[in-house]
């Protein structure tokens, strides 16, 4: 009858091996945080964006509403919301560089005084250019929503309704992706953002409508 013997191993394999052991969970554990981080980054500018079309959208169709309380003519109405637009996309452009370029000039002289300029630490640097471009883009995505609703509708209280309703749909969606990528209350922000933009809205209509009436 055969008979297999174990044979033992070596202290330094059996040291090797418990060590490897040991560092196995430690590595995952370091992957699993750095795709929390990514994650957590990419959220953020996502939620970024959102907030940025948010403000095209209300202060664009804020625009167009307060120019239709006192006119009510569509390429008024049309070019003044076009005009809200580009200086909106131009003013959240202008200011994100700024801010990211004085965020970067920051971030640069700490890492010089530190002593740890690398490849890899300036590739986690902000960029002013990336920030502004994204910034104006946003905007105008928002922004061109209720350019879009008053295009092609001749008459005036049909139009203005048109806007109100596109607007009303937009700012439930923004407020509902706000809400995910913050992880908030989903229908809570929603009303939120929905009686903000009505109250933007409502606001610059009954002003404008009010300095108009004295003016005339």
């Amino acid at each position: 009858m055969d008979t297999k013997q174990t044979v033992p191993l070596p202290p330094c394999k059996l040291a090797s091996i418990d060590e490897e052991n040991r560092q196995e969970p430690r590595t995952d554990y370091n992957v699993n945080k750095n795709d929390d981080v990514d994650y957590s980054k990419r959220a953020q500018w996502l939620r970024a964006a959102v907030l940025g079309a948010n403000d095209g959208l209300v202060s664009t169709a804020s625009i167009m509403m307060g120019v239709g309380a006192v006119k009510q003519d569509i390429k008024a109405m049309i070019l003044t919301g076009f005009a809200g637009l580009v200086a909106g996309a131009c003013s959240m452009a202008i200011g994100e560089f700024v801010s990211v370029y004085s965020q970067l000039d920051t971030e640069v002289a700490q890492m010089k005084r530190e002593n740890r300029v690398s490849d890899e630490e300036e590739e986690g640097l902000p960029n002013p250019l990336q920030a502004a471009a994204a910034s104006a883009l946003a905007f105008s995505v928002g922004a061109i929503v209720p350019l879009l609703a008053a295009s092609f509708i001749r008459d005036y209280k049909v139009r203005a309704g048109a806007v109100v309703a596109a607007v009303t749909v937009a700012l439930a969606v923004f407020g509902w992706l706000g809400a995910v990528l913050g992880r908030a209350p989903a229908v809570k922000a929603s009303l939120r953002v929905l009686f903000g933009g009505w109250a933007a809205m409502a606001i610059t209509f009954g002003l404008t409508k009010l300095i108009g009436a004295n003016m005339s």
